[in-house]
């Protein structure tokens, strides 16, 4: 594992992975700001006082709905960035995979199965939303564990290191082999899966580096699928 994340940081400085990086913080950046322009057109009109009392009104205009959809934008991709990250960098997961293999294992780049645009727009959907619900179901007990100072993160990475973990794995292990050969190592795999999720998801919460997460991510599960295999 350790192998695999030095391996990983390394390719980094491969020109062709900052490229790729610098698309998808784009069009992450661009995810969020749409959904930013959408709060700010909903909340105009939006009158919060009517709802902690009917004898008020506080009606939003156009600059305060416009500051409310920052402040919840702001919430939202602190929220949402892992699953947005996750969904954005499938589109782009072939592509990585296919310079880390071109970089250390040849071999199997030439055996390769790209996964196409539909099928890793599928994968990352699949994954986008089966992390938001893992969230959602975990949500309150993140709110109960606030009082320990530290248990909300920790079991924020666990959650969100199980499902890394699986759709990377998934990602990559589907450009290779037949279906059997690719369950048998899924299933074999799971607690090194976990773990690499897991170092995922601690990154996403470190301010900067968060922002090479998902991309560091996808070269370490191609090196642990590579070199696991031999």
């Amino acid at each position: 594992m350790i192998r695999a994340l030095t391996l990983a940081f390394d390719d980094l400085g491969d020109r062709r992975i900052l490229a790729i990086l610098l698309r998808s913080l784009l069009a992450t950046l661009l995810v969020f700001v749409a959904l930013g322009v959408a709060l700010a057109y909903l909340l105009n009109g939006v009158d919060p006082c009517s709802l902690l009392s009917a004898d008020d009104s506080c009606p939003l205009g156009g600059s305060t709905s416009g500051f409310g959809a920052l402040l919840l934008t702001l919430l939202l991709v602190w929220l949402l960035f892992p699953a947005i990250a996750i969904g954005v960098i499938s589109a782009y997961m072939d592509r990585i995979v296919a310079v880390v293999e071109a970089r250390h294992y040849p071999q199997a780049l030439e055996q390769a199965r790209p996964l196409g645009w539909a099928r890793g727009a599928w994968l990352g959907v699949r994954s986008s939303l089966r992390l938001l619900l893992y969230n959602l179901i975990a949500s309150p007990f993140y709110l109960l564990l606030l009082v320990t100072g530290v248990g909300t993160p920790i079991l924020f990475v666990a959650v969100n290191g199980l499902a890394f973990g699986r759709d990377l794995g998934e990602m990559v292990a589907s450009r290779h082999g037949d279906a059997p050969s690719r369950k048998a190592w899924l299933a074999a795999t799971r607690i090194e899966r976990a773990t690499l999720g897991a170092i995922v998801t601690g990154l996403f919460l470190v301010p900067i580096v968060n922002l090479v997460a998902p991309v560091l991510g996808a070269a370490m599960v191609t090196h642990l699928y590579h070199r696991g295999r031999r």
